[in-house]
């Protein structure tokens, strides 16, 4: 395969501009938008080509398939050398302080992990199982449970997901479920994306409130809580789904409430760029939308490679558990 990469890189207004476009058009196209809604690729269906991109949309393949791994869940190599617990204290302090300033309820930490594997990009696509899969060619994976918002007719429904424990551990689902800490991050953020979708949509109103769902991994099995979040859209809201997009962006699951100050805290607190991690990738069929959130997020920087995770902190946060939970996400999903 080439180096190159044949989609040139647009600016928000572009991205905006031509997703308004193509969608009064009913043209089908994938979308992909950073964590800080400033740059991505928007990509009509027909210019696709599976040699820089592939995309899956619960199991539904967009483009076709010309390669296979020769990787198993049995000879996978996996090394990580996450940041140590004394720096990663010294920004969780940080995060903590801002919040008991009145600063921030929820603000969600994030740090880089070299990652040492016999995988390539394209084997964690082909091996990986999960609700939305994206590859681009030397650049990064996807492999996301995270749904960012649907769109069917005019409904428009978001999934935040807040809450993550090992599933092999005794009581897990009524132990996650009733940690005070963990209820209040995801309370917290379902509000935060109610008032979003309140933006963009009426009638807007929490249909299923913290479920639980299983996903199996390449090092363990977890549990993951998720609430489902649903409002109407205006009519012809295709003609300006653009501007409804990047209304609720930055995804509130990924930085916290109050979204704007939460966002210089995370600035201040990572001190270094997440660039695509954590923003939102999709696809518009010409009707309905699809979209995830980008976690579950590994990065091809030169000849290294780079995982990228983290978790909501709250005033209630224990920093040896948030640490725990920074390196727990760091897997392959496969079945």
């Amino acid at each position: 395969m080439s180096d190159s990469f044949p989609y040139p890189l647009l600016q928000k207004e572009q991205i905006r501009a031509q997703m308004n476009t193509l969608a009064s058009s009913g043209k089908s196209f994938i979308f992909i938008i950073d964590y800080k809604a400033e740059s991505g690729y928007l990509i009509e269906d027909k210019d696709i080509d599976p040699n820089y991109l592939r995309f899956e949309i619960n199991s539904n393949q967009i483009v076709g398939n010309n390669y296979s791994s020769k990787k198993t869940e049995n000879n996978i190599i996996w090394g990580i050398k996450p940041v140590s617990f004394l720096e990663y204290k010294l920004k969780f302090d940080y995060v903590v302080q801002q919040i008991c300033l009145g600063n921030s309820f929820l603000t969600n930490l994030t740090q880089p992990t070299p990652l040492t594997t016999n995988l390539s990009l394209l084997d964690m696509y082909e091996c990986g199982t999960a609700k939305y899969k994206l590859w681009l060619n030397n650049k990064f994976v996807v492999l996301s449970p995270e749904t960012f918002v649907r769109i069917n007719g005019s409904t428009i429904a978001s999934f935040p997901m807040k809450g993550t424990i090992d599933a092999d551990i005794p009581k897990a689902e009524k132990n996650i479920l009733n940690d005070p800490k963990e209820r209040a991050e995801h309370a917290t953020i379902v509000d935060l994306i109610r008032n979003d979708l309140s933006l963009v949509a009426e009638n807007v109103e929490v249909k299923r409130y913290r479920y639980v769902e299983k996903i199996s991994t390449n090092k363990q099995n977890l549990l993951q809580v998720s609430s489902e979040i649903t409002g109407e859209l205006p009519k012809l809201f295709h003609q300006f789904l653009g501007d409804i997009l990047f209304a609720l962006l930055p995804a509130g699951s990924i930085c916290g409430a109050p979204k704007p100050k939460t966002l210089e805290i995370i600035e201040q607190a990572e001190a270094y760029e997440r660039g695509f991690y954590t923003g939102v990738c999709g696809r518009f069929d010409g009707v309905n939308l699809d979209s995830a959130v980008m976690i579950r997020f590994i990065e091809q920087q030169g000849d290294q490679l780079i995982f990228k995770s983290g978790g909501g902190i709250t005033a209630q946060s224990d920093v040896k558990k948030e640490y725990e939970e920074l390196i727990q996400k760091i897997y392959v999903p496969i079945s």
